[in-house]
């Protein structure tokens, strides 16, 4: 009963600590309903439970990365349209097993559906289906670096 009171999922926490550990990542958050939990290498773990008014709480984040390291010109030019953005925090496998042929490749044409990478999120290989049909014009991840969740992946237009 005292786990109801609190109203946290301890195993939550614990699968979240796992993800820092396996992703060398130094925070994550998720939302569930209006529960807000976030996990940081950085300093205590933090709970705070809130209606949740903020729309994207990632994206301070990966904005202020870029432009610590000299932001790239393209990246405001991109139709968010285009952008196909991680759904979970994970590592990034461009090709289904190590070694083979990459899923795509800039240029290549993919259809609605098709796998263009897998994240391994918990030991669990997630594809990454395209949400539309397309040419490949860029590929902003690494095979094998960890992504963090809304993080962008792909662009297709």
């Amino acid at each position: 009963m005292a786990e109801k009171k609190s109203g946290i999922d301890q195993a939550l926490i614990r699968d979240l600590a796992n993800i820092l550990n396996e992703t060398d990542l130094t925070e994550i958050e998720v939302e569930q309903d209006d529960l807000r939990i976030r996990v940081s290498r950085t300093g205590a773990t933090q709970y705070v439970q809130a209606p949740i008014a903020a729309p994207a709480f990632a994206a301070p984040a990966a904005a202020a990365a870029p432009a610590a390291a000299g932001a790239a010109p393209a990246a405001p030019t991109r139709n968010p349209a285009n952008v196909v953005n991680a759904p979970m925090v994970g590592t990034v496998y461009m090709a289904p097993a190590p070694g083979a042929r990459p899923f795509i490749e800039i240029g290549a044409t993919v259809k609605e559906g098709q796998t263009l990478i897998i994240i391994e999120a918990m030991k669990t290989m997630n594809q990454i289906p395209s949400p539309k049909s397309g040419k490949v014009t860029e590929i902003l991840v690494d095979d094998g670096h960890p992504v963090e969740y809304g993080q962008a992946l792909v662009v297709i237009e």
